[in-house]
């Protein structure tokens, strides 16, 4: 049985909807060979050009290689969530948001082996123990990276601090990036704290 905190992200469910068929990059490829708008429509998508990049010896289809908090203004905040010990410090040593400050995160992120469908960002925000908000944003579905295109990149809606003496103080979050086939591929925890200043 799922804990309370994986029904808090869990995502939401367009009734009706059924994950398409799985299909290799290969298939995808060879469907409609000879319809010329079609080839350059996967083309454009980067299925079929250019040489993958995919390491063999990493099994994950999708690989979260950082995180960045912009504001307007002022340096990007930027997390490289593949460096050891990485996500233990997003939760040990929060980062300062000034309140009212408008934000927006972006993630950067590289496919392999296979077409990622239906890649989600959830988060959940706690504020002494009380949930505060709860965001999902969609990023897509992408074919596996190549030599042309090494990443790729999503930027958030951007969002608000909120602001005023009660609103200041340490927030926690739990986020994960999952897909339409229910894979969770990144899951952390992390903290910020709202403040008056940067």
């Amino acid at each position: 049985m799922a804990s309370h905190g994986e029904d808090e992200l869990a995502p939401s469910k367009t009734e009706g909807f059924k994950v398409g068929e799985k299909k290799t990059v290969e298939e995808y490829a060879k469907l409609d060979q000879n319809d010329d708008s079609l080839r350059r429509w996967k083309e454009s998508l980067g299925i079929g050009s250019g040489n993958t990049i995919a390491d063999a010896n990493d099994p994950r289809k999708a690989v979260i290689l950082s995180l960045a908090l912009e504001v307007e203004g002022r340096d990007d905040i930027v997390i490289d969530v593949t460096a050891p010990g990485a996500l233990e410090t997003l939760k040990k040593k929060p980062f300062t948001i000034k309140e009212g400050a408008v934000f927006s995160m972006k993630a950067r992120f590289k496919v392999q082996h296979e077409v990622l469908s239906g890649l989600k960002y959830l988060q959940v925000v706690k504020r002494k123990g009380v949930r505060v908000s709860k965001d999902e944003e969609m990023i897509g579905s992408y074919p596996p990276n190549t030599e042309d295109v090494p990443y790729y990149e999503k930027k958030f809606a951007s969002d608000e601090a909120p602001s005023g003496m009660i609103a200041r103080g340490r927030y926690d979050a739990t986020s994960k990036f999952i897909d339409d086939d229910d894979v969770t591929h990144l899951k952390f925890e992390w903290s910020f704290d709202i403040a008056k200043t940067w």
